[in-house]
This record gives C-alpha cells, sequence and structure tokens, in this order.
C-alpha cells in the first residue's frame, strides 16, 4: 500500500501507455509544451471536471469526483461516474446521501477526437474503476468512453486483461518515478504529433553515434 505523499496521477497512465519517455518527461522532469491538440483536450477537461451532479430517474451523474487507490499508487480525478440504480436482485451496490436503495458506479471519460488503436484512454478509464473499487468496497465491470469529435460513446469492458495491463502501467510509473529515470526515445510515427517532439528530440537521440565510429572517420579526412 502506497502513502498518500507516494499517489502519482491517475491521469498519467494514458502517457505512459503511449510512451515511457513522454510520460518521463513530464511527471519527472516537468516539461511540457501545448500544441493544438494537447489544448482542445484541455479545454474539454476544465468544463467535464466542474463538480457537480444531475439526477435521471434511476441514474445519479457525479462529474469531478476525486479518486484514489492506495494499492497501485494512483489518484486523480473522474470526469464523470455515473451511479445506476441496483435492481433488487443485483448484488452490491453503495448507499448515496439523501437516495434509497443502493446504486453501482461506473466512470466515464471524455476524449476529444476519435477512438484511438492504442490502450491509452481504455487503461486510464480502467484505473478510475480500479479506484472506484477500493474506494466504495463493489465491483465496476464496465464503463465508457465518450469522445467528442464523433459524439460518440464507446462501452468499456474491464476485463482481465486490461485490469492487469493497467495494473503492469501503474507499477512501471511508480519504477521509474521511483528511480527518477527518463528512458531513451524509440522513434515511431506517433512522435510526429506529440507536443514534446521539440524537447524529446526522438530523431536525433533514437540512434546515437558510434563515438569510436566518428573518431576513425574523422580521422580518414
Amino acid at each position: 500500500m502506497f502513502s498518500e505523499d507516494d499517489l502519482l496521477p491517475l491521469s498519467g497512465l494514458q502517457h505512459m501507455a503511449f510512451c515511457e519517455r513522454q510520460w518521463a518527461l513530464i511527471h519527472i522532469e516537468q516539461q511540457w509544451e501545448e500544441n493544438p491538440l494537447t489544448a482542445e483536450g484541455r479545454v474539454l477537461h476544465e468544463r467535464v471536471h466542474e463538480p457537480g451532479s444531475e439526477s435521471r430517474k434511476s441514474l445519479i451523474v457525479v462529474r469531478g469526483l476525486p479518486l484514489h487507490n492506495l494499492r497501485l499508487g494512483i489518484s486523480g480525478q473522474a470526469d464523470a461516474v455515473e451511479f445506476c440504480a441496483a435492481g433488487t436482485d443485483e448484488p452490491g451496490g453503495v448507499a448515496l446521501e439523501g437516495k434509497s436503495g443502493r446504486w453501482l458506479p461506473s466512470p466515464v471519460e471524455y476524449k476529444r477526437g476519435k477512438p484511438k488503436k492504442q490502450i491509452c484512454d481504455l487503461v486510464q478509464v480502467c484505473a478510475q474503476a480500479l479506484c472506484l473499487e477500493e474506494m466504495f468496497g463493489v465491483a465496476v465491470p464496465g464503463g465508457a468512453l465518450f469522445y467528442a469529435t464523433p459524439r460518440r460513446r464507446q462501452e468499456v469492458a474491464f476485463t482481465p486483461e486490461l485490469r492487469g495491463q493497467t495494473e503492469r502501467l501503474c507499477a512501471r510509473m511508480q519504477d521509474l518515478y521511483g528511480r527518477r529515470e527518463t528512458p531513451l526515445p524509440v522513434y515511431t510515427r506517433g512522435c510526429e504529433s506529440c507536443s514534446l517532439k521539440n524537447i524529446c528530440l526522438p530523431r536525433a537521440l533514437d540512434t546515437p553515434r558510434d563515438v569510436r565510429a566518428y573518431l576513425a572517420g574523422a580521422m580518414r579526412k
């Protein structure tokens, strides 16, 4: 179990899943540059993170709910958590102040753009579910991602495989942060859209030149 002082930002999981070096530059070296894509995402989350709640029949939506998981060492804030009324034949659920019955929590993460091929968004919303499970002591089998550009909701099942991937990324974050280690770059096509490209210098540092080969070549001139 981690102490509250050791908790790392849950939001960093999407960086870690995309690129370990990007995560380290942001969360260890405190480096950041914004581009149009990150600016759009920041504005979107500023809107949805405003605390509040609303009720719709058998559904209560809570925005900006603080989250933490001491076992994994992460904390953050949910864009939204939907609490659905539990049926009489459904086990579990949590009690909500001022509400009768039991309620089943499910995280919803808002994203700009469209669904990605990588697992970046999936592990982030899964980590929120793992936080809810520890905080409320209930099972959270699924959640959702809502993409702003196509305005489409994607349901996400928190399978054992996805949970395992999320937990391994949490452990990797703690490992790198504990050693204050920034991994070397590995250039990919994704580097071109990264806002930290000019700080990371992936092309220049991905294949460092051998000093001995350089000296030998210089002496032949």
